[in-house]
């Protein structure tokens, strides 16, 4: 396993595995499965409504607490200082934990400023290791790192081999900020996991594709975190370690770049709408 060190000194490890998408029936068994494999990083949020199973999975694996690095998500509508702090607390107890290893924001919108202050108290507490955001574009990230005391430690975003954030990721590495990729294979979207050039370059290494993107993640100093329910899955997805890129073959990947989301945009006025409205539904339900 691969580490990368925050800035803060923090080591985290660089390949982990996201629990997006994956029911709470299920959740369970799979966390349990990765841990078997070897993975070390797991991330969860409160808006994939499993950090219960996540939780449980952790608790019955057998495995130290501290050899396990545990990231959660605060979701919009939990933002603003008292209720970040409240969230956060229900977040712990649903982990089975008194401590998190990395919390973010999960998304730029709403009072994030009010729970950034939430989560500079949870971390100058020592109850959280290390904080960051996540969705947040280059300048929004660098609004935030300069008007907050505490500069994020990450910065959770779309990457992939069809949008590489490369502006971004410049911008990210001169405030010191690591970026973590979520979707890490952009969900197969465009063909990627078909994609001619990608199972080409794995050909020669005895890879598949999908361990050609992880590689190059790798390569790039990103934190990957790829999702699979199916345990032969996830212990291809680890095996990365034993194989190196060569500099032509990255920068054969690096003209695949469209640099554009495969997914939406956080600045598209009626994608924000979106959000409010799933902020606003969720607020209403927890009342009733």
């Amino acid at each position: 396993m691969d580490f990368v060190t925050l800035k803060n000194g923090v080591k985290m490890p660089q390949l982990g595995y996201g629990v997006y998408q994956v029911s709470a029936e299920e959740c369970e068994r799979c966390v349990r499965d990765a841990l078997d494999v070897g993975y070390r990083l797991i991330d969860t949020a409160q808006s994939y409504f499993n950090e219960e199973q996540v939780g449980a999975a952790i608790e019955q694996s057998g495995i130290e607490r501290s050899e396990i690095f545990l990231t959660t998500k605060v979701w919009i509508e939990h933002f603003g200082y008292e209720e970040c702090k409240k969230s956060v607390e229900e977040s712990m107890q649903k982990l089975r934990t008194d401590y998190l290893d990395l919390l973010l924001l999960h998304q730029p919108f709403g009072d994030a400023y009010g729970a950034w202050r939430a989560l500079e108290e949870f971390y100058e507490g020592g109850r959280v290791r290390a904080i960051g955001i996540s969705n947040f574009y280059a300048d929004r990230m660098v609004e935030f790192a300069n008007f907050n005391r505490i500069s994020p430690m990450v910065n959770q975003v779309e990457i992939h081999p069809f949008n590489q954030q490369v502006e971004a990721k410049k911008w990210n590495d001169k405030y010191g900020i690591q970026l973590e990729a979520w979707a890490p294979f952009g969900e197969g979207r465009g063909g990627l996991f078909e994609n001619g050039l990608l199972a080409e370059i794995g050909a020669k290494y005895g890879k598949s594709a999908a361990q050609v993107m992880l590689r190059w993640h790798l390569q790039r100093g990103i934190v990957v975190i790829p999702k699979s329910t199916h345990k032969e899955r996830m212990a291809e997805n680890f095996s990365v370690f034993d194989f190196s890129l060569s500099a032509d073959d990255m920068e054969k990947i690096a003209a695949l770049d469209r640099n554009e989301s495969s997914f939406f945009s956080h600045q598209d006025p009626a994608m924000v709408e979106w959000f409010v409205k799933m902020a606003e539904e969720r607020r209403n339900k927890a009342q009733k």
